[in-house]
């Protein structure tokens, strides 16, 4: 069955973790297009805050106070968003939380702490989701990562829980498809993204976590989950970082392995030492409205991977143009059938000479 998603205008939209980072940065952008918002996490201050922010600026917006990690609590967002507005049409399972530190050095209790969160939140609102969805069809977006693929050091408790996330969105999408549900199953795969990640971590480090280049902005993940509200996609990479170390495990996963061996470790740290904050977001809400970190991180504000992948068929008809542009500027030029302008025949070009559309870059 194929899917049909509304515009963004005709929406009503879940958006978990949205007090923060890339879910504040997709509440608003979808605020700002028209879109109806139930926004959940734990800070109810931080909430209120950004509910009214959009609502005074003429859009539509509750909150509802809820962790993730609790099925009643996700439970209990799906209801208000149907007392709200009847309906759910876009569920954006955002929300997650990070360990800084080596496996060997993590509490277990801290690990199942992180589940809660990054596995079993995603579980939980998939589960809600797909109720609400099957009925009246719709997207459901999970949010993964680049570490959903290929797992780095120091964030080993964090990746496995993306690779969790990832095996059971592609189960679901496929069970889901072969009953012909009208519900699109994305999984979006952001690389480094500049937001709060750092400072809501538990970190058991001597430095001040960071995240390794490159770095994207918020705004480039926020695209891509606005865009598969609209556009059933499979997966989506937010920035080709990503995207290069995805390939990178799949094809040479031990050289993979020596890379991240070789500069990740210190790619993660910051050069300052360790702040006091206790278990960081892991268990309790920062409560702030924060889109960005505010480390000095060079920042790349767009993805011209992530643009192509959104438009493949503009993106594929420019590759083209660009092609037969060059071919035209280098071809030589004939008059009247018979040879140049100055009434000479020429020589055919050389093999090899002539430029071809297909040996462009497919990335600039």
């Amino acid at each position: 069955m194929s899917v049909k998603l509304k515009k963004l205008g005709e929406q009503v939209i879940v958006i978990t973790g949205a007090s923060s980072g890339i879910g504040l940065v997709t509440a608003r952008e979808a605020a700002r297009r028209g879109a109806k918002l139930v926004l959940a996490a734990r800070a109810e201050d931080a909430l209120r805050r950004l509910a009214d922010e959009i609502n005074a600026a003429g859009g539509e917006a509750i909150y509802v106070a809820a962790d993730v990690g609790r099925e009643g609590d996700v439970r209990r967002v799906a209801e208000q968003a149907l007392a709200r507005f009847g309906r759910v049409d876009t569920w954006v399972n955002n929300a997650g939380v990070s360990i800084y530190g080596k496996i060997l050095d993590t509490p277990v209790e801290d690990m199942r702490r992180l589940y809660e969160t990054n596995f079993w939140g995603v579980v939980y609102g998939s589960v809600v989701a797909a109720e609400l969805l099957r009925q009246r069809g719709g997207a459901l977006i999970n949010v993964g990562s680049t570490v959903s693929d290929r797992a780095i050091p120091l964030q080993g408790v964090y990746s496995s829980s993306k690779h969790a996330v990832k095996g059971f969105t592609d189960a679901l999408r496929m069970e889901l498809e072969e009953e012909g549900a009208p519900v699109s199953v994305t999984l979006i795969k952001p690389a480094a993204i500049d937001t709060p990640y750092t400072k809501h971590a538990k970190n058991l480090l001597e430095k001040e976590p960071a995240v390794p280049p490159p770095v994207y902005a918020p705004e480039v993940v926020a695209e891509a989950i606005l865009h598969c509200a609209e556009t059933p996609e499979r997966d989506l990479f937010a920035g080709g970082g990503g995207k290069a170390l995805s390939m990178m495990d799949k094809y040479t996963p031990r050289l993979g392995d020596k890379v991240m061996e070789a500069f990740m470790f210190d790619a993660q740290k910051l050069d300052e030492p360790a702040r006091p904050r206790g278990d960081g977001g892991l268990y309790e809400a920062s409560g702030e409205l924060k889109e960005r970190s505010g480390d000095d991180y060079r920042v790349m504000e767009s993805s011209l991977y992530t643009k192509a992948s959104l438009h493949p068929l503009l993106t594929g008809a420019l590759i083209a143009g660009a092609g037969l542009a060059a071919a035209a500027l280098l071809r030589p030029r004939r008059a009247n059938g018979q040879g140049g302008g100055n009434g000479h025949a020429r020589r055919p070009p050389r093999e090899g000479a002539w430029p071809s559309a297909a040996g462009l870059p497919a990335e600039g």
